[in-house]
Protein backbone atom coordinates (compact mmCIF):
# COMPACT_ATOMS: atom_id res chain seq x y z
CA UNK A 1 0.00 0.00 0.00
CA UNK A 2 1.51 3.23 -1.18
CA UNK A 3 1.93 5.82 2.05
CA UNK A 4 2.37 9.52 2.18
CA UNK A 5 6.28 9.08 2.99
CA UNK A 6 6.22 7.06 -0.43
CA UNK A 7 5.18 9.74 -2.36
CA UNK A 8 8.33 11.89 -1.11
CA UNK A 9 6.64 14.67 0.99
CA UNK A 10 8.81 16.78 2.63
CA UNK A 11 9.17 15.49 7.17
CA UNK A 12 7.28 18.72 7.93
CA UNK A 13 4.49 18.29 5.97
CA UNK A 14 4.03 14.73 7.11
CA UNK A 15 4.07 15.48 10.59
CA UNK A 16 1.16 18.16 9.98
CA UNK A 17 -0.42 15.29 7.82
CA UNK A 18 -0.12 13.27 11.30
CA UNK A 19 -1.68 16.10 13.36
CA UNK A 20 -4.27 15.96 10.97
CA UNK A 21 -5.27 12.31 10.96
CA UNK A 22 -4.46 11.68 7.49
CA UNK A 23 -2.90 8.24 6.93
CA UNK A 24 -2.80 6.76 3.67
CA UNK A 25 -3.37 8.73 0.44
CA UNK A 26 -6.49 8.59 -1.70
CA UNK A 27 -6.38 7.48 -5.74
CA UNK A 28 -6.09 11.14 -6.90
CA UNK A 29 -3.81 11.75 -4.64
CA UNK A 30 -1.49 8.70 -5.65
CA UNK A 31 -1.67 9.55 -9.11
CA UNK A 32 -1.28 13.12 -9.04
CA UNK A 33 1.40 14.26 -6.57
CA UNK A 34 4.65 12.64 -8.00
CA UNK A 35 4.02 14.78 -11.32
CA UNK A 36 3.39 17.27 -9.40
CA UNK A 37 6.22 16.75 -7.33
CA UNK A 38 8.43 16.77 -10.95
CA UNK A 39 6.81 20.22 -11.97
CA UNK A 40 4.49 18.97 -14.64
CA UNK A 41 0.96 20.53 -15.50
CA UNK A 42 -1.67 18.35 -14.21
CA UNK A 43 -5.46 18.20 -15.13
CA UNK A 44 -7.08 16.25 -12.35
CA UNK A 45 -10.51 14.76 -12.43
CA UNK A 46 -12.19 13.16 -9.45
CA UNK A 47 -15.32 13.36 -7.55
CA UNK A 48 -16.00 15.32 -5.02
CA UNK A 49 -14.98 14.22 -1.56
CA UNK A 50 -11.85 11.96 -2.77
CA UNK A 51 -9.05 14.41 -1.59
CA UNK A 52 -8.23 16.72 -4.33
CA UNK A 53 -7.15 19.82 -2.11
CA UNK A 54 -4.64 17.68 -0.99
CA UNK A 55 -3.67 16.33 -4.33
CA UNK A 56 -2.57 19.68 -5.40
CA UNK A 57 -1.39 21.37 -2.00
CA UNK A 58 0.83 19.01 -0.72
CA UNK A 59 3.15 18.98 -3.34
CA UNK A 60 2.95 22.72 -4.09
CA UNK A 61 3.73 23.43 -0.22
CA UNK A 62 6.36 20.62 -0.63
CA UNK A 63 8.18 22.70 -3.29
CA UNK A 64 7.73 26.05 -1.23
CA UNK A 65 9.45 24.48 1.39
CA UNK A 66 12.62 24.23 -0.56
CA UNK A 67 12.69 27.66 -1.55
CA UNK A 68 13.68 28.44 2.20
CA UNK A 69 13.71 32.14 3.13
CA UNK A 70 10.28 34.46 2.98
CA UNK A 71 8.60 35.95 0.40
CA UNK A 72 9.00 39.83 -0.56
CA UNK A 73 6.82 42.20 0.92
CA UNK A 74 3.26 42.28 -1.46
CA UNK A 75 4.64 39.04 -3.01
CA UNK A 76 2.81 36.00 -4.01
CA UNK A 77 4.62 32.85 -4.79
CA UNK A 78 1.47 30.57 -6.15
CA UNK A 79 -2.08 31.58 -6.66
CA UNK A 80 -4.87 29.08 -6.27
CA UNK A 81 -8.67 30.13 -7.34
CA UNK A 82 -11.91 28.75 -6.25
CA UNK A 83 -15.72 29.94 -7.53
CA UNK A 84 -16.93 30.42 -3.92
CA UNK A 85 -16.13 31.57 -0.25
CA UNK A 86 -17.00 28.69 1.14
CA UNK A 87 -14.58 26.57 -1.37
CA UNK A 88 -11.93 29.15 -0.78
CA UNK A 89 -12.04 29.16 3.36
CA UNK A 90 -12.04 25.05 3.10
CA UNK A 91 -9.25 24.86 0.98
CA UNK A 92 -7.50 27.49 3.07
CA UNK A 93 -8.21 25.43 6.16
CA UNK A 94 -6.72 22.65 4.30
CA UNK A 95 -3.50 24.11 3.48
CA UNK A 96 -3.00 25.78 6.81
CA UNK A 97 -3.29 22.05 8.53
CA UNK A 98 -0.88 20.74 6.61
CA UNK A 99 1.56 23.46 6.97
CA UNK A 100 1.43 23.70 11.16
CA UNK A 101 4.99 24.32 12.07
CA UNK A 102 6.47 25.20 9.03
CA UNK A 103 7.13 29.15 7.81
CA UNK A 104 4.93 28.88 4.89
CA UNK A 105 2.23 31.59 4.95
CA UNK A 106 -1.43 30.79 3.44
CA UNK A 107 -3.93 33.87 2.75
CA UNK A 108 -7.02 33.82 2.02
CA UNK A 109 -8.72 36.84 -0.26
CA UNK A 110 -12.44 36.78 -0.66
CA UNK A 111 -15.55 39.03 -0.88
CA UNK A 112 -17.26 39.96 1.81
CA UNK A 113 -14.41 40.53 3.84
CA UNK A 114 -12.47 43.40 4.65
CA UNK A 115 -10.07 44.48 1.47
CA UNK A 116 -8.04 47.07 4.08
CA UNK A 117 -7.51 43.96 6.20
CA UNK A 118 -6.51 42.11 3.50
CA UNK A 119 -4.16 44.09 2.08
CA UNK A 120 -2.67 44.55 5.13
CA UNK A 121 -1.80 40.54 5.25
CA UNK A 122 -0.50 40.93 1.74
CA UNK A 123 1.72 43.69 2.67
CA UNK A 124 3.75 41.15 4.25
CA UNK A 125 4.15 38.95 1.54
CA UNK A 126 2.16 35.46 1.01
CA UNK A 127 3.78 31.94 -0.14
CA UNK A 128 0.15 30.93 -1.23
CA UNK A 129 -3.07 33.20 -1.84
CA UNK A 130 -6.05 31.30 -1.78
CA UNK A 131 -8.53 33.34 -3.92
CA UNK A 132 -11.80 34.43 -5.70
CA UNK A 133 -11.53 35.68 -8.89
CA UNK A 134 -13.42 39.28 -8.16
CA UNK A 135 -12.20 40.31 -4.62
CA UNK A 136 -8.49 39.30 -6.23
CA UNK A 137 -8.89 41.58 -9.22
CA UNK A 138 -10.06 44.57 -6.82
CA UNK A 139 -6.61 44.09 -4.94
CA UNK A 140 -5.00 43.33 -8.41
CA UNK A 141 -6.22 47.15 -9.13
CA UNK A 142 -5.05 48.56 -5.43
CA UNK A 143 -1.68 46.99 -6.33
CA UNK A 144 -1.96 45.21 -3.29
CA UNK A 145 0.00 42.51 -4.73
CA UNK A 146 2.31 41.54 -7.43
CA UNK A 147 2.37 38.05 -9.37
CA UNK A 148 5.37 38.38 -10.79
CA UNK A 149 6.99 35.85 -8.52
CA UNK A 150 3.95 33.72 -9.32
CA UNK A 151 5.19 30.17 -10.15
CA UNK A 152 2.32 28.09 -9.49
CA UNK A 153 -1.53 28.68 -10.66
CA UNK A 154 -4.13 25.88 -9.32
CA UNK A 155 -7.93 26.53 -10.97
CA UNK A 156 -10.26 24.57 -8.65
CA UNK A 157 -13.38 23.36 -9.45
CA UNK A 158 -12.79 25.31 -12.87
CA UNK A 159 -15.90 24.19 -14.88
CA UNK A 160 -18.00 26.33 -12.02
CA UNK A 161 -16.13 29.78 -12.63
CA UNK A 162 -17.01 29.11 -16.13
CA UNK A 163 -20.76 28.37 -15.30
CA UNK A 164 -20.52 31.42 -12.89
CA UNK A 165 -19.14 33.40 -15.88
CA UNK A 166 -15.58 34.21 -14.27
CA UNK A 167 -14.00 33.73 -17.26
CA UNK A 168 -13.20 37.45 -18.04
CA UNK A 169 -11.76 37.50 -15.07
CA UNK A 170 -9.56 35.06 -15.50
CA UNK A 171 -8.02 36.60 -18.84
CA UNK A 172 -7.26 39.29 -16.65
CA UNK A 173 -5.66 37.74 -14.27
CA UNK A 174 -3.46 35.40 -16.49
CA UNK A 175 -1.98 38.89 -17.41
CA UNK A 176 -0.09 39.41 -14.09
CA UNK A 177 1.21 35.79 -13.60
CA UNK A 178 4.15 34.78 -15.86
CA UNK A 179 4.31 32.59 -18.70
CA UNK A 180 6.70 30.39 -16.81
CA UNK A 181 4.96 28.71 -14.71
CA UNK A 182 3.35 25.49 -13.25
CA UNK A 183 -0.51 25.21 -13.62
CA UNK A 184 -3.16 22.90 -12.38
CA UNK A 185 -6.20 22.32 -13.05
CA UNK A 186 -9.23 20.29 -11.57
CA UNK A 187 -12.59 19.47 -11.26
CA UNK A 188 -15.23 17.03 -10.67
CA UNK A 189 -16.44 17.37 -14.06
CA UNK A 190 -15.26 17.25 -17.40
CA UNK A 191 -17.70 19.28 -20.05
CA UNK A 192 -16.43 20.76 -23.49
CA UNK A 193 -15.36 23.89 -22.00
CA UNK A 194 -13.11 22.35 -19.93
CA UNK A 195 -11.10 20.72 -22.59
CA UNK A 196 -11.04 23.56 -24.25
CA UNK A 197 -10.18 25.67 -21.23
CA UNK A 198 -7.30 22.89 -20.41
CA UNK A 199 -5.94 23.14 -23.88
CA UNK A 200 -5.54 27.01 -23.47
CA UNK A 201 -4.59 27.04 -20.16
CA UNK A 202 -1.95 23.96 -19.55
CA UNK A 203 1.70 23.34 -21.24
CA UNK A 204 2.14 19.15 -22.10
CA UNK A 205 -0.55 18.50 -18.91
CA UNK A 206 -0.74 15.08 -17.68
CA UNK A 207 -4.13 13.50 -16.80
CA UNK A 208 -5.32 12.05 -13.79
CA UNK A 209 -8.06 10.48 -13.51
CA UNK A 210 -9.75 8.29 -11.10
CA UNK A 211 -13.19 8.03 -12.10
CA UNK A 212 -15.44 8.65 -15.31
CA UNK A 213 -15.81 12.95 -15.55
CA UNK A 214 -19.38 13.31 -13.85
CA UNK A 215 -19.76 10.02 -11.85
CA UNK A 216 -20.34 10.63 -8.10
CA UNK A 217 -18.96 8.81 -5.59
CA UNK A 218 -20.12 4.87 -5.50
CA UNK A 219 -21.39 4.62 -2.08
CA UNK A 220 -23.99 7.42 -2.26
CA UNK A 221 -27.00 6.07 -2.68
CA UNK A 222 -28.97 7.91 -5.20
CA UNK A 223 -32.59 7.75 -5.56
CA UNK A 224 -35.83 9.62 -7.49
CA UNK A 225 -39.70 10.54 -5.99
CA UNK A 226 -41.60 12.05 -8.30
CA UNK A 227 -44.03 14.30 -6.54
CA UNK A 228 -45.80 17.45 -7.59
CA UNK A 229 -44.07 21.07 -6.68
CA UNK A 230 -46.72 22.07 -4.07
CA UNK A 231 -46.13 18.89 -2.01
CA UNK A 232 -42.47 19.07 -1.69
CA UNK A 233 -42.38 20.82 1.67
CA UNK A 234 -44.22 18.05 3.35
CA UNK A 235 -42.67 15.13 1.17
CA UNK A 236 -39.28 16.70 3.10
CA UNK A 237 -40.82 16.86 6.43
CA UNK A 238 -41.65 13.31 6.08
CA UNK A 239 -37.93 12.29 5.14
CA UNK A 240 -36.47 14.60 7.66
CA UNK A 241 -38.91 12.72 10.72
CA UNK A 242 -37.60 9.25 9.60
CA UNK A 243 -33.97 10.10 9.84
CA UNK A 244 -34.49 12.70 13.16
CA UNK A 245 -30.58 13.29 14.61
CA UNK A 246 -28.86 12.57 11.62
CA UNK A 247 -27.48 15.58 9.49
CA UNK A 248 -29.74 16.38 6.07
CA UNK A 249 -28.45 18.84 3.22
CA UNK A 250 -31.58 20.69 0.77
CA UNK A 251 -30.64 22.06 -2.59
CA UNK A 252 -33.23 24.70 -3.53
CA UNK A 253 -33.02 26.76 -7.12
CA UNK A 254 -33.25 30.22 -5.47
CA UNK A 255 -31.83 32.76 -2.86
CA UNK A 256 -35.76 33.18 -2.21
CA UNK A 257 -37.26 30.39 -1.91
CA UNK A 258 -34.01 28.35 -0.22
CA UNK A 259 -34.91 30.92 2.68
CA UNK A 260 -38.65 30.56 2.39
CA UNK A 261 -38.09 26.91 3.07
CA UNK A 262 -35.61 27.05 5.41
CA UNK A 263 -38.20 29.39 7.85
CA UNK A 264 -41.40 26.81 7.22
CA UNK A 265 -38.90 24.07 8.56
CA UNK A 266 -38.05 26.04 11.76
CA UNK A 267 -41.72 26.92 12.04
CA UNK A 268 -42.17 23.22 11.88
CA UNK A 269 -39.59 22.35 14.44
CA UNK A 270 -36.45 21.64 12.59
CA UNK A 271 -33.08 22.93 13.69
CA UNK A 272 -32.43 24.82 9.90
CA UNK A 273 -30.35 27.38 8.48
CA UNK A 274 -29.80 28.98 5.15
CA UNK A 275 -27.09 29.66 2.90
CA UNK A 276 -27.36 31.64 -0.18
CA UNK A 277 -26.16 34.73 -2.38
CA UNK A 278 -28.63 36.79 -0.18
CA UNK A 279 -26.52 36.39 3.29
CA UNK A 280 -23.33 38.31 4.35
CA UNK A 281 -20.47 36.20 4.31
CA UNK A 282 -20.50 36.73 8.49
CA UNK A 283 -24.14 34.62 8.12
CA UNK A 284 -23.13 32.16 5.77
CA UNK A 285 -19.69 31.47 7.89
CA UNK A 286 -22.32 31.34 11.15
CA UNK A 287 -24.20 29.15 9.72
CA UNK A 288 -21.39 26.77 8.52
CA UNK A 289 -20.04 26.52 11.88
CA UNK A 290 -23.57 25.84 13.38
CA UNK A 291 -24.06 23.04 11.08
CA UNK A 292 -20.48 21.46 11.18
CA UNK A 293 -20.95 22.00 15.23
CA UNK A 294 -23.98 20.00 15.05
CA UNK A 295 -26.26 22.46 16.33
CA UNK A 296 -28.07 22.48 13.07
CA UNK A 297 -29.80 19.52 12.06
CA UNK A 298 -30.97 20.59 8.21
CA UNK A 299 -29.14 23.46 6.01
CA UNK A 300 -31.06 24.77 2.82
CA UNK A 301 -28.64 26.18 0.38
CA UNK A 302 -28.57 27.04 -3.07
CA UNK A 303 -25.54 26.19 -5.18
CA UNK A 304 -23.63 28.55 -3.57
CA UNK A 305 -23.06 25.59 -1.28
CA UNK A 306 -22.95 22.70 -4.07
CA UNK A 307 -18.39 23.81 -3.44
CA UNK A 308 -17.17 23.87 -0.86
CA UNK A 309 -18.25 22.14 2.54
CA UNK A 310 -16.81 19.56 3.64
CA UNK A 311 -18.43 17.83 6.74
CA UNK A 312 -18.39 14.22 7.52
CA UNK A 313 -21.49 14.20 9.08
CA UNK A 314 -24.01 15.11 6.07
CA UNK A 315 -25.91 11.21 5.65
CA UNK A 316 -28.42 12.92 3.32
CA UNK A 317 -29.00 15.28 0.55
CA UNK A 318 -32.09 16.58 -0.59
CA UNK A 319 -32.47 18.01 -4.36
CA UNK A 320 -35.84 19.90 -3.30
CA UNK A 321 -35.81 21.80 -6.56
CA UNK A 322 -33.35 19.77 -9.61
CA UNK A 323 -30.33 22.31 -10.71
CA UNK A 324 -30.64 23.97 -14.36
CA UNK A 325 -26.96 22.73 -14.83
CA UNK A 326 -26.55 18.66 -14.57
CA UNK A 327 -23.06 18.62 -13.55
CA UNK A 328 -24.38 20.42 -10.65
CA UNK A 329 -25.98 17.74 -9.37
CA UNK A 330 -22.73 15.61 -8.95
CA UNK A 331 -21.37 18.21 -6.76
CA UNK A 332 -24.32 18.54 -4.89
CA UNK A 333 -24.92 15.12 -4.26
CA UNK A 334 -20.78 14.94 -3.49
CA UNK A 335 -21.32 16.54 0.15
CA UNK A 336 -22.23 13.43 1.86
CA UNK A 337 -20.12 10.14 1.84
CA UNK A 338 -17.33 12.03 2.21
CA UNK A 339 -13.99 10.41 3.41
CA UNK A 340 -15.02 7.05 2.86
CA UNK A 341 -18.26 7.77 4.51
CA UNK A 342 -21.74 6.49 2.95
CA UNK A 343 -25.04 8.18 2.08
CA UNK A 344 -27.70 9.06 0.66
CA UNK A 345 -28.81 11.42 -2.19
CA UNK A 346 -32.79 12.24 -3.14
CA UNK A 347 -34.32 14.16 -6.14
CA UNK A 348 -37.53 15.72 -5.53
CA UNK A 349 -39.04 15.75 -9.21
CA UNK A 350 -41.98 17.78 -9.82
CA UNK A 351 -42.96 17.69 -13.65
CA UNK A 352 -41.70 20.42 -15.02
CA UNK A 353 -38.48 18.89 -13.74
CA UNK A 354 -38.44 16.14 -16.39
CA UNK A 355 -36.06 17.62 -18.35
CA UNK A 356 -33.81 18.64 -16.00
CA UNK A 357 -34.19 14.98 -14.51
CA UNK A 358 -33.07 13.27 -18.36
CA UNK A 359 -30.30 15.57 -18.21
CA UNK A 360 -28.83 14.74 -15.14
CA UNK A 361 -29.25 10.51 -16.05
CA UNK A 362 -27.64 11.20 -19.42
CA UNK A 363 -24.75 12.80 -17.68
CA UNK A 364 -24.65 9.94 -15.06
CA UNK A 365 -25.30 7.31 -17.72
CA UNK A 366 -27.54 5.40 -15.87
CA UNK A 367 -31.08 6.06 -14.60
CA UNK A 368 -32.21 6.86 -10.87
CA UNK A 369 -34.35 4.05 -8.85
CA UNK A 370 -37.60 5.59 -8.46
CA UNK A 371 -38.18 5.49 -4.66
CA UNK A 372 -41.75 7.24 -4.93
CA UNK A 373 -44.51 8.32 -7.49
CA UNK A 374 -43.80 7.07 -11.21
CA UNK A 375 -42.52 9.32 -14.29
CA UNK A 376 -44.92 12.30 -15.23
CA UNK A 377 -46.61 11.90 -18.71
CA UNK A 378 -46.62 14.17 -21.38
CA UNK A 379 -49.81 15.78 -20.09
CA UNK A 380 -48.30 16.51 -17.07
CA UNK A 381 -45.42 18.03 -18.18
CA UNK A 382 -47.12 20.85 -20.62
CA UNK A 383 -49.38 21.58 -17.66
CA UNK A 384 -47.27 22.15 -15.41
CA UNK A 385 -45.94 26.13 -14.42
CA UNK A 386 -42.21 26.34 -15.44
CA UNK A 387 -39.84 26.69 -12.63
CA UNK A 388 -38.09 29.66 -11.74
CA UNK A 389 -34.37 29.78 -12.96
CA UNK A 390 -31.23 30.62 -10.85
CA UNK A 391 -31.76 34.25 -9.61
CA UNK A 392 -34.71 34.90 -11.64
CA UNK A 393 -37.91 36.84 -9.22
CA UNK A 394 -41.58 35.99 -9.40
CA UNK A 395 -43.60 38.49 -10.92
CA UNK A 396 -45.16 41.38 -8.93
CA UNK A 397 -48.08 40.12 -7.20
CA UNK A 398 -47.64 36.85 -8.80
CA UNK A 399 -47.47 33.46 -6.87
CA UNK A 400 -44.25 32.73 -8.04
CA UNK A 401 -45.32 30.07 -10.70
CA UNK A 402 -45.21 32.62 -13.38
CA UNK A 403 -43.19 33.44 -16.54
CA UNK A 404 -39.36 33.61 -15.47
CA UNK A 405 -37.24 37.03 -15.70
CA UNK A 406 -34.16 37.22 -17.29
CA UNK A 407 -31.03 37.25 -15.33
CA UNK A 408 -31.16 41.11 -14.86
CA UNK A 409 -34.89 40.71 -13.89
CA UNK A 410 -36.77 42.37 -16.86
CA UNK A 411 -38.99 40.08 -18.54
CA UNK A 412 -38.02 38.74 -21.95
CA UNK A 413 -35.26 41.46 -21.81
CA UNK A 414 -32.17 41.80 -22.69
CA UNK A 415 -29.32 41.75 -19.91
CA UNK A 416 -28.80 45.46 -19.26
CA UNK A 417 -24.99 46.48 -18.25
CA UNK A 418 -21.72 45.30 -19.43
CA UNK A 419 -19.71 42.34 -18.30
CA UNK A 420 -17.13 42.61 -16.18
CA UNK A 421 -13.56 43.12 -17.97
CA UNK A 422 -12.57 42.58 -21.94
CA UNK A 423 -11.64 39.98 -23.58
CA UNK A 424 -7.98 39.45 -23.57
CA UNK A 425 -7.25 37.81 -26.84
CA UNK A 426 -3.69 36.70 -27.93
CA UNK A 427 -2.24 36.65 -24.57
CA UNK A 428 0.70 34.24 -25.02
CA UNK A 429 0.09 31.59 -22.26
CA UNK A 430 -2.23 33.14 -20.89
CA UNK A 431 -5.55 32.28 -19.86
CA UNK A 432 -7.20 33.14 -23.40
CA UNK A 433 -10.49 32.46 -24.81
CA UNK A 434 -11.67 28.95 -24.88
CA UNK A 435 -11.23 27.05 -28.61
CA UNK A 436 -13.97 28.04 -30.95
CA UNK A 437 -16.13 25.09 -31.08
CA UNK A 438 -19.71 24.28 -32.69
CA UNK A 439 -20.53 22.05 -29.98
CA UNK A 440 -19.52 24.02 -26.76
CA UNK A 441 -21.71 25.25 -24.24
CA UNK A 442 -21.82 28.87 -23.45
CA UNK A 443 -21.04 29.78 -20.85
CA UNK A 444 -22.84 32.18 -18.32
CA UNK A 445 -23.52 35.72 -17.92
CA UNK A 446 -20.15 37.63 -17.76
CA UNK A 447 -18.82 39.21 -14.49
CA UNK A 448 -18.63 38.43 -11.32
CA UNK A 449 -21.16 36.04 -9.47
CA UNK A 450 -22.85 38.04 -6.32
CA UNK A 451 -21.00 34.37 -4.10
CA UNK A 452 -17.23 35.50 -4.64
Amino acid sequence: MTTFSDLGLSPKLMAGLDKAGYTAPTPIQVQAIPHIMKGRDIMGLAQTGTGKTAAFGLPLLHRLLDIGHPPAPRTVRSLILAPTRELVAQISDNLTNYTKGTPVKVVTITGGASIFRQSEKLAKGADVVVATPGRLIDLLDRKALTLEACGYLVLDEADQMLDMGFIHALRKIAQYIPLKRQTMLFSATMPKLIEDLAGTYLRDPIKVQVAPPGKPVEKIEQSVHYTPQGDKAKLLETYLKDHVGEQALVFGRTKHGSEKLMKLLVSWGFKAGSIHGNKSQNQRDRTLTEFRNGELDVLVATDVAARGIDIPGVRHVYNYDLPNVPENYVHRIGRTARAGAEGRAVAFCAPAEMGELKDIEKLLKTTLPIIGGAPWGLADIKAAPKPPQRGARPPRGGSGQGKPRSAQGKPGGKPQGKPQGKPMRGVEGGLGAPKKSGQSRSPRPQGRSNVA
